[in-house]
């Protein structure tokens, strides 16, 4: 296992990008359109897990959220306007600093971190990690890294993309090639279906209690559907609080 799930060159793929991030017409601007999905789905998890008034405000107040992989902080901030106290990590310290530039004008008090989820101390409510673990080192130990930081009662919500001929069609030969995504973010060989994911969470105590793709197509652009092909997302408690 890997002391570290950090992978030098992501680092500084990601960390290159830093300075646009938040532009939601810059080279991150996939990551915009994707963004709002994700925290749709979030958003829905949290309201089963703790059985809560999907109309409530802040459904995370008094709770604690992490965010491993979190960029500049298009998820952690959403997750503190939700009432979470929330960390977000990631390994480039350009992503950090603008995230923590980009909160403190926001009037939003989140604690960033440039560091692997390993060197994070503790556990917390909630733990998300999008479009993450396609960039690690070693899945497995990074799988065992996030559920070690789940709280025994928590919840945890991951996507990536799956390992299909679908995703790696719109994903590498049409979103790369074309521009929307910059060149080299991804690596089809280091995608993972969900089954593998299942059973990566199982190895780490974990219990898969929901998956959902994200689809896309000309009329509604990209959102929840049934369809996992081209990517997905997965939510997971602590086995031994089953």
């Amino acid at each position: 296992m890997s002391e570290t799930s950090i992978v030098a060159r992501e680092a500084a793929h990601f960390g290159s990008m830093a300075g646009d991030w938040w532009d939601p017409d810059g080279a991150s601007a996939m990551l915009h359109k994707l963004n709002p999905v994700r925290l749709a789905y979030v958003r829905d998890r949290i309201d089963q897990h703790w059985s809560l008034d999907e109309c409530k405000l802040k459904p995370l107040a008094g709770k604690r959220a992490l965010d491993v992989g979190c960029g500049a902080g298009l998820l952690c901030e959403p997750l503190a306007r939700l009432g979470a106290q929330v960390t977000g990590v990631d390994a480039a310290p350009e992503l950090i600093a603008v995230a923590a530039a980009h909160a403190e004008a926001s009037g939003l008090a989140i604690n960033y971190r440039s560091v692997g989820v390993e060197a994070v101390e503790g556990v917390f409510d909630l733990v998300t990690s999008m479009e993450v673990i396609e960039h690690v080192a070693d899945p497995a130990a990074f799988v065992h890294a996030l559920a070690a930081r789940v709280a025994p009662g928590g919840l945890l919500v991951m996507s990536t993309p799956n390992r299909t001929g679908l995703s790696k069609l719109l994903t590498i030969t049409l979103a790369e090639g074309f521009g929307r995504i910059p060149r080299g973010t991804h690596d089809y060989d280091k995608f993972i279906g969900p089954d593998r994911l299942g059973e990566l969470l199982k190895a780490a105590g974990m219990i898969c209690c929901d998956v959902k793709g994200i689809a896309f197509s000309p009329t509604r652009g990209l959102h929840l559907s049934e369809d996992l092909r081209l990517n997905y997302l997965v939510a997971a408690k602590r086995a031994d609080a089953a």
